[in-house]
């Protein structure tokens, strides 16, 4: 059987990957992977999220290759233990496909000004230019699927530490 698979989703700068590497840090073994360096450019959120199912959630042998983008393309191969806990990180993360693949999702919301604020203070001029973009993109994703719905949890983006505990506790 399958070790247990966390799913986290959130639009982006609402705090999905301080919360994932917050939970991996807590639990032994845990592995984490972040959509970030599965979507294949700046207009790839959904092949990121059917990527994901195809070589990690839906594979008997998972296994992601990070996409490289200064160079725009694939890069190392990374392998996925399935018998070690798994923490997925970003937007796309919970499609109903996906979510039919693991154990719990989680969404983190965000109001949109913090969120902006956030993204571009994180990534500054290298994102700025494609928030527009990617915000049409999450709002396809968003309205297809639904993950907010999909999710077993919704938690405070401006306070996603407050359960830390319980989702660790999900992985062990």
């Amino acid at each position: 059987m399958r070790a247990a698979v966390l799913l986290i989703d959130g639009r982006s700068g609402s705090g999905k990957t301080e919360l994932g590497r917050a939970i991996v840090a807590g639990v032994a073994g845990a592995q984490l992977i972040r959509l970030d360096e599965l979507y294949p450019g700046w207009g790839g959120l959904e092949e990121g999220s059917r990527y994901l199912r195809k070589n990690v959630l839906a594979s008997a042998t998972p296994r992601w290759q990070r996409w490289d983008w200064a160079a725009s393309g694939r890069a190392e191969w990374h392998e996925v233990d399935p018998d070690r806990p798994l923490v997925v990180e970003g937007c796309g993360a919970l499609s109903h496909e996906n979510r039919a693949l693991a154990g719990f999702g989680i969404w983190v919301a965000l109001d949109a000004a913090t969120r902006k604020r956030r993204a571009l203070a994180r990534d500054g001029d290298s994102y700025a230019p494609h928030w527009d973009g990617w915000a049409a993109q999450e709002d396809v994703f968003l309205t297809r699927e639904n993950p907010a719905a999909l999710a077993d949890a919704v938690v405070d983006g401006a306070d996603t530490m407050r359960d830390l505990a319980r989702w660790r506790a999900l992985l062990a």
